[in-house]
C-alpha cells in the first residue's frame, strides 16, 4: 500500500504479519498495537480503529477518525445477514467482544478527530463523545485535466457496500458508454461473493488496484466519475476527480453531500440505475468540460495544506492543556 500511494521516506515500524483470514486478522491486529511500546515522542496520533489498542499507553494523543467500524455499528445487520451461517456465527461472537473492546480504547483517546460531519453524528451516536471535524487531506497537486475522454471511472474497494452491482447495472443500460472501475477485491468472503456474483457486461471493465500515477492519468483523462457507496464516511475519490476538473455523480447521502455541489461540480442522485443513466445520456462533452474549473477549485477547499495547519493547531493546543495540568 506504501507503494502505491508513493509513501517516499515514512519510516515504518513493521509489528509483524498478520493472519489473512479476515477475523482473525483484526484480532491480531489489535493484540500487536495493544502490546506495543513506541518511542517517547510529544505527540501521538491513531488512525485506523485497531490503532487506538495502542492510545492507554502513548499519550497525549488524537485519534482521527475515518468512521466507527461499520460492521460493529450502522452495517452490523448488512453485514451479517451477507454471511453464510458457518461465518455468520463467527462473525457476531467477534463482534460482541470487539465492539466492546472497540468502546474501551475510544476512552483511551484524548481528543477525537472525525475525517466529515457524517462521521461526526456517528462518534456522537455510537460513542456518546464529540469530535472536531478536519477533512482527509488530498494532495489536488498530483491531479490534473487533459480531456474529457471516452470512459467513465469508478475508485472504489470492491466490497458489497460500494454497490458495484449498481454501477454494473447503470452501464448495462448505456452499452455506448464505458466504465472502468479501478480497485481491488477486498480479503472478505462477502467481497469475493460479489465478485464471483456480477454479471459484467462488455462495456465494464475491473482494472484492480493501479499505481498513483496511473490513476491520476486515469482520472485527467475520464469522461467523468462516478461513485455509489452506501452513506460514504466522507469519500476522498469524489474529491480527487475533482482536482482532475471532472464531475462526480454521486448517490444523494453520506460524505458525498459534503463534497460535491449538486448542479455546479457533480450531481447527487437517488439510489437508482434508472437515475443514472438518464443523467449520464443528458450530458455531452461540452456541458462536462465547461464544469471543469468549478470542480478544481472545489477540490482546493480540501487540499493537504488545509488538512495539515488544522492538525497541527490541534495537536499544539492538546499539548498546551496538557503541559498547564
Amino acid at each position: 500500500m506504501l507503494r502505491l500511494a508513493d509513501a517516499g521516506n515514512v519510516k515504518v515500524i513493521d509489528l509483524g504479519r498478520l493472519a489473512s483470514t479476515p477475523v482473525l486478522r483484526q484480532i491480531q491486529a489489535s493484540l500487536r498495537f495493544a502490546g506495543a511500546d513506541f518511542d517517547d515522542y510529544d505527540f501521538y496520533f491513531f488512525s485506523g480503529n485497531w490503532s487506538r489498542c495502542a492510545g492507554k499507553s502513548h499519550r497525549p494523543n488524537i485519534f482521527y477518525c475515518h468512521t466507527p467500524v461499520r460492521a460493529f455499528y450502522d452495517l452490523r445487520t448488512r453485514y451479517l445477514s451477507e454471511l453464510p451461517l458457518p461465518q455468520r456465527l463467527l462473525a457476531r461472537a467477534w463482534i460482541a467482544v470487539h465492539s466492546r473492546w472497540d468502546r474501551e480504547t475510544i476512552g483511551h483517546m484524548d481528543q477525537i478527530v472525525a475525517n466529515s460531519e457524517n462521521v461526526k453524528g456517528r462518534i456522537k451516536r455510537y460513542y456518546g463523545r464529540e469530535s472536531t471535524v478536519v477533512n482527509p487531506p488530498v494532495a489536488t497537486a498530483k491531479f490534473r485535466f487533459d480531456e474529457v475522454g471516452d470512459y467513465w471511472l469508478s475508485v472504489n474497494r470492491i466490497r458489497p457496500e460500494k454497490r458495484i452491482d449498481l454501477q454494473i447495472e447503470i452501464f448495462r443500460r448505456l452499452p455506448a458508454e464505458k466504465l472502468l472501475i479501478v480497485g481491488d477485491i477486498a480479503r472478505e468472503v462477502t467481497a469475493r461473493a460479489v465478485v464471483s456474483q456480477l454479471k459484467i457486461p462488455p462495456n465494464v471493465q475491473l482494472t484492480g488496484a493501479v499505481h498513483q500515477k496511473r490513476l491520476a492519468d486515469l482520472y485527467a483523462k475520464c469522461k467523468g466519475f462516478i461513485t455509489t457507496a452506501v452513506d460514504e464516511d466522507f469519500g476522498m475519490t469524489p474529491v480527487e476527480a475533482m482536482a482532475s476538473g471532472k464531475a462526480v455523480l454521486a448517490t444523494d447521502e453520506g460524505g458525498y453531500r459534503e463534497t460535491v455541489i449538486d448542479g455546479s461540480t457533480g450531481w447527487l442522485l437517488p439510489i437508482d440505475a434508472d437515475a443514472f443513466a438518464s443523467k449520464i445520456k443528458s450530458l455531452d462533452e461540452g456541458r462536462l468540460k465547461a464544469m471543469k474549473d468549478k470542480c478544481i477549485a472545489r477540490a482546493r477547499e480540501f487540499d493537504e495544506g488545509r488538512f495539515i495547519e488544522r492538525m497541527r493547531e490541534l495537536m499544539m493546543s492538546s499539548i498546551d492543556k496538557e503541559k498547564s495540568r
